[in-house]
């Protein structure tokens, strides 16, 4: 099924390094890659200096940094103290005038040290943005009468959600369906206006946007503060009246059942999604059915629709299990009913189409998956559609009327294959092989994308390092596929300058790593002097699919390498690609990266002089861990929203979603766990000796990584490393995990953080 929110049951959720275009439907889907990277004249620094002894040149310009003072705070375990002095900066109110004034002397820090660059930061910013087609729109999505999409207009940082009707000449679909906009053609209508709803609020961000069946209404649900708790308001498509009084304090997750009634859910108190609710329009919110509770803090709940539009899905799942209930949106008052049971280390994704359910299912012993299918009628008895492979792994499934499409991976690169069904009503039989769409660049990303359900139209989004974000209609009785949009990049962009590749490089046990590579190869010499950006994340069987994103062109065009290592953790080559990555593995996320950054140098993509890395989130831990383990690597680092206090985090059950992360990270309330935690956790192992420069960032409001944790991390690292290199910490305080919610917000980030990059290495 396509995805369609961001999973809240993943706290330290990825942070994919690319700039996010969503294609609207009846389901703007959240998008998987949706947040960017965040982020002095401290000093100038020879090109030739070594990071760990930089260059002399004083940097007496700035002021000193800031101290944050120590109190001191023990904890035990075990038989082990550890004492954290910084443990006071954690205020989960956000409040405490001490905290907000260290945080704030922090910003100003890191602004007087940027100041001498700022020059160069703006004039970075004004060329990221200069590529921006600013008043663009997206690829029309048709559902029903309509065609859906989103517009953007010059100078404006939010979109417009709009339609038109379609026209009588265009009622069959087809992939050579242009939406007609000329004086002649149905008129466009304005359904929401981001820009305007944004006016008031520093932050703003519509997380979910769902068109009735009937296309008459619209719910949406707005978060004004970055921490992810939604309030959904419903309006009238055509006069943009509200539709009774808005739904407060619930998730992303949110679908029609029928017109009439909404099915939505609600986080407990560590923000964890356990509660599925009914609610019908025009009652008010506290008479609304509770449909489910799931009291097991290991589990959280998800909700998606059918693509047939028939069924709605509740999930409960833990990183390991998941098992489905199903509604007949037909008999919302029926409630739910269990369609796949509760099994210990059995992972369903279900969805329907005629008289059968279609059910994705993994397990230990089938680990990349299988399709199976099972009848409406008796849910107990299955027949096996897609048997499992051990080479290639079943990432998702979409259903239409006559057809099943597998996104799968095979050799750590993506595939579509498309399957004939047999008419609704016959038989369902094995699906030997189906037809493959075929891509053009050597290493690449695809995304599934909301379709219609009733046609033979498969719609998906494909970019790679150097191929702008692009989405295609594919005709799957014919073959053919139609480019209906590639995201234009201003400023005189030609792909053909660019070289994008995949190497390998051995582990420390020998495993071959994949790191997708792009470069501009009449810029590069590929001798050791080029600089180097290398970044990783390896978490949660996240993939960092290699893709588009044309702020870095302002890298690429300066003579960067840039690279993605897809160390374990990571699902990039398969679900044990991530079992080898977690729990008692996790340290080969962090060798595998060493490994990578040494086999980079060694076949002169670059020199430890000239390596930068970058990551954020749980790939924040990982840039925190190497920088602790190898410092002399690199020449600069950035971490992200980094989750880098991850001992103290995993003890505490109050912090947002701690426990349904025990099963990736290791519960450290047994000794096992918490001292093969403490081994890596970069708060407990930063120490006396000299790190490269480093730039760290937090929002105030994220949800998913307490700002105290980089606050911390930073304050040790203030208080023990014995060199004389750079340190900042920016914190935003009106944003959350995903920093600021404007798209040329973004972009300064951008800037921020590649004037960082290139002024640690004397590039400016």
């Amino acid at each position: 099924m396509v995805l369609q929110n961001l999973r809240l049951n993943f706290r330290r959720i990825f942070c994919i390094p690319l700039t996010v275009s969503v294609v609207l439907s009846s389901a703007v889907p959240f998008p998987p890659t949706a947040a960017n990277a965040a982020f002095s004249n401290h000093r100038s620094l020879a090109a030739s200096a070594s990071p760990m002894n930089p260059s002399p040149h004083s940097h007496s310009h700035s002021p000193p940094p800031p101290v944050a003072k120590k109190v001191e705070h023990g904890m035990e375990m075990f038989g082990d103290v550890r004492i954290d002095n910084y443990y006071w900066l954690r205020d989960d109110s956000r409040t405490d005038p001490e905290v907000l004034s260290y945080l704030s002397q922090e910003n100003a820090y890191t602004d007087s040290v940027m100041s001498g660059t700022k020059e160069f930061e703006d004039k970075l910013f004004a060329e990221i943005r200069g590529r921006i087609k600013e008043d663009d729109m997206s690829a029309p999505l048709r559902k029903g009468s309509y065609y859906y999409y989103e517009r953007t207009l010059e100078g404006k940082e939010y979109v417009q959600h709009c339609r038109r009707l379609i026209s009588d000449s265009q009622k069959v679909p087809s992939v050579h369906d242009i939406m007609p906009t000329g004086p002649e053609a149905p008129q466009e209508h304005i359904i929401l206006d981001e820009n305007v709803k944004a006016q008031h609020h520093q932050y703003y961000s519509i997380g979910t946007f769902k068109v009735s069946p009937s296309n008459k209404l619209v719910a949406y649900a707005e978060d004004t503060k970055g921490d992810e708790i939604y309030t959904v308001h419903v309006i009238d498509v055509e006069t943009r009246a509200t539709i009774g009084e808005p739904l407060v304090g619930v998730t992303g997750y949110l679908e029609w059942a029928g017109d009439d009634a909404l099915v939505y859910v609600t986080m407990d108190e560590i923000l964890r999604p356990d509660k599925a609710w009914l609610h019908v329009l025009g009652t008010e919110q506290s008479k609304d059915t509770l449909l489910y509770v799931e009291k097991d803090d290991m589990f959280s709940l998800d909700l998606e629709a059918s693509e047939s539009e028939k069924y709605l899905f509740v999930a409960s799942e833990s990183k390991n299990t998941r098992f489905n209930f199903y509604m007949d949106v037909s008999k919302p008052e029926e409630g739910l009913k269990v369609l796949t049971p509760r099994v210990e280390g059995i992972d369903t994704t279900v969805s329907h189409r005629g008289d059968h359910f279609f059910i994705k299912r993994r397990s230990d012993q089938f680990f990349n998956s299988e399709v199976i299918a099972c009848s409406v009628n008796n849910t107990s008895s299955t027949i096996v559609l897609i048997p499992h492979k051990e080479s290639v792994k079943i990432q998702e499934i979409q259903l239409f009327s006559d057809h099943l499409v597998a996104y799968e991976r095979e050799n750590g690169l993506q595939k579509i294959i498309v399957h004939h069904l047999p008419p609704i009503g016959e038989p369902l039989r094995n699906l030997e092989s189906g037809q493959a769409v075929s891509f053009v660049d050597p290493v690449y990303s695809v995304d599934s994308s909301d379709s219609e359900f009733s046609s033979s139209i498969l719609r998906f989004s494909y970019s790679s390092l150097r191929t702008p974000f692009s989405v295609y209609d594919y005709d799957m009785k014919t073959g053919i596929s139609v480019l209906k949009k590639i995201n234009p990049v201003l400023g005189g962009f030609d792909s053909a300058r660019y070289v994008t590749e995949r190497q390998w490089a051995p582990a420390l046990d020998g495993t071959l790593i994949p790191i997708s590579i792009v470069y501009r190869k009449d810029v590069v010499k590929l001798d050791g002097s080029d600089p180097l950006l290398l970044y990783g994340y390896g978490s949660y069987e996240i993939c960092i699919d290699p893709s588009f994103k044309s702020a870095r062109l302002s890298l690429l065009d300066r003579g960067f390498v840039y690279a993605i290592a897809h160390v374990r953790g990571g699902g990039e080559m398969g679900r044990q690609w991530y079992e080898n990555g977690k729990l008692l593995k996790k340290n080969n996320t962090f060798t595998d990266f060493i490994a990578c950054a040494e086999y980079l140098i060694e076949k002169k993509f670059g020199s430890k002089e000239r390596l930068c890395i970058e990551g954020r989130s749980a790939g924040g831990l990982l840039i925190g861990a190497v920088l602790n383990m190898r410092p002399d690597l690199f020449r600069a680092a950035v971490a992200g929203v980094p989750f880098v206090d991850v001992v103290t985090t995993m003890l505490d059950p109050t912090i947002p979603l701690t426990t349904s992360e025990w099963e990736e990270w290791g519960d450290p309330r047994k000794e096992e766990f918490y001292f093969y935690m403490k081994s890596y956790s970069p708060v407990d192992n930063v120490k006396a000796q000299n790190y490269p420069h480093i730039l760290v960032t937090a929002g105030l409001n994220d949800p998913r990584v307490l700002y105290s944790e980089p606050a911390k991390f930073v304050a040790k690292l203030r208080d023990m490393k014995t060199d004389d290199s750079i340190l900042l910490f920016k914190c935003e305080l009106g944003a959350g995990h995903f920093s600021k919610s404007g798209r040329f917000e973004k972009l300064q980030e951008d800037a921020f953080t590649y004037a960082f990059i290139m002024k640690t290495l004397n590039m400016i």
